[in-house]
């Protein structure tokens, strides 16, 4: 083989293996693991829409995160549950493969309330997840976790890194 010969093999294989990387980033879901500010979520369809249930908050060492409550809630009847197993979205339809949903609620416990909300899913990986009242949105993107069941029946989390090609023009 010459160095021509090796060269253009060098291209070819960095190029598949850019166009793979990226054409895997297209499919990521919105379904999965996330890590929001102050806990673990779990998305996933439920009854042809989508769930996002807390699977862990993130509590000082001693508190036990089952002990989180849902003290801000505006249904009185609802403050004494924990917040751990709470679906926090509502009315989203999902499509594999979506990129954006809207016309769904999603429920704040800090507020003890449900606001109108869309979902976007990033190129970087993140889904950002924006509640409104009125006018007035505010959001935090969620970072995608890699969760492994271990064999005691615990879990074991870790960043799902994405890569991220661009074209430059």
């Amino acid at each position: 083989m010459n160095k021509t010969t090796i060269k253009i093999f060098y291209l070819l294989a960095v190029a598949g293996l850019c166009v793979s990387i990226n054409a895997s980033n297209k499919d990521f879901p919105m379904t999965g693991y996330w890590l929001t500010s102050q806990s673990i979520v779990h998305v996933k369809e439920c009854e042809k829409s989508l769930c996002a249930v807390i699977e862990h908050i993130f509590v000082e060492n001693g508190i036990d995160p089952e002990s989180i409550l849902d003290k801000n809630n505006k249904d009185k009847s609802m403050r004494e549950r924990s917040l751990i197993g709470i679906n926090l979205i509502d009315n989203f339809s999902y499509t594999s493969g979506a990129k954006e949903l809207s016309g769904g609620k999603i429920y704040d416990p800090g507020r003890g309330r449900s606001f109108k909300s869309s979902l976007y899913l990033l190129e970087n990986g993140n889904l950002k997840v924006e509640g409104c009242l009125m006018r007035l949105c505010g959001h935090e993107e969620w970072k995608p976790l890699m969760v492994s069941f271990n064999d005691d029946g615990t879990k074991s989390a870790e960043l799902e890194e994405v890569i991220q090609l661009y074209e430059k023009n």
